[in-house]
């Protein structure tokens, strides 16, 4: 109870972040000609951006960053339940797109077979089982330790991708989201399903540029992406402890085997 009222009542951290909410929300969204396609910035980024930017000033004390952990998984709780409350109205187109929501785990697993070579390639060995295996968030964090511990090249490659993706995933997505919805000519349904990640903040920086390109459609796009986002929460941690890790171990070892050859054959 003592902690919960240290929380609420550090003023500075709640002024600072309706601070850079509020200057985030006047620069507003703006769109970036690139070409054939354009990056939409979102208040999301510039949140984020000014966040970091605070972060490494005198503003923020040790005090402020450990109230915020909290805080966050707070906002995220909110946001889960915004999504639900969209989905309801929206369940029977949801419950008629039944089986692409529930194969869409193979897509997620088919970023392995691209992630993993290029992380070798960069001079990653054993670390890059841990980066590339799933997008690295707490589930899978837990496994890797799990499996390997802590001490392990795995247990590295995991944790940077989890830090990296706590700093950076959500500038990220919002910016790649509205680049690929412009370039690809699919069904704003099959973007909006493929915005769940298994992060609510990553999910809900997919869905902006989304929701800003097809405004008639935001409610069910909103659906899709709150299901598509739960389902990989619930079913992520079961796929990489019976299918992502083993597939990735299997193909690294397949990866390092014929880069060993290769190299043998040149010498």
């Amino acid at each position: 109870m003592k902690q919960q009222n240290v929380l609420w009542k550090d003023w500075r951290l709640h002024g600072i972040v309706l601070i850079i909410m509020i200057i985030s929300e006047v620069i507003g969204a703006h769109k970036i000609p690139l070409g054939i396609t354009s990056i939409l910035l979102l208040p999301v980024v510039y949140a984020v951006l000014l966040g970091l930017g605070v972060y490494f000033t005198p503003i923020i004390g040790k005090k402020q960053a450990k109230n915020s952990e909290p805080m966050v998984f707070i906002s995220v709780a909110l946001l889960i339940a915004k999504f639900g409350v969209e989905a309801g109205p929206a369940l029977p187109k949801i419950i008629a797109a039944g089986p692409a929501l529930i194969l869409q785990e193979a897509g997620n697993l088919a970023t392995i077979i691209i992630s993993l070579p290029l992380a070798i390639l960069l001079g990653l060995r054993r670390e890059s089982i841990g980066m590339t295996h799933s997008i690295g968030r707490e589930p899978n964090l837990a496994l890797i330790t799990e499996k390997y511990g802590i001490s392990s090249p795995e247990w590295r490659g995991v944790m940077s991708m989890y830090i990296f993706g706590t700093i950076f995933g959500a500038i990220f997505f919002s910016i790649f989201s509205g680049i690929l919805v412009s370039i690809l000519p699919f069904s704003p349904i099959a973007f909006a399903m493929a915005t769940g990640v298994g992060s609510g903040v990553m999910t809900a920086a997919a869905l902006g540029p989304l929701v800003e390109m097809y405004p008639d459609q935001a409610s069910t796009i909103t659906a899709f992406s709150g299901v598509s986002n739960l389902l990989t929460s619930v079913t992520g941690l079961y796929v990489g402890i019976l299918i992502a890790l083993p597939l990735t171990r299997k193909y690294y070892n397949l990866i390092m085997h014929v880069k060993s050859k290769i190299t043998k054959d040149k010498e």
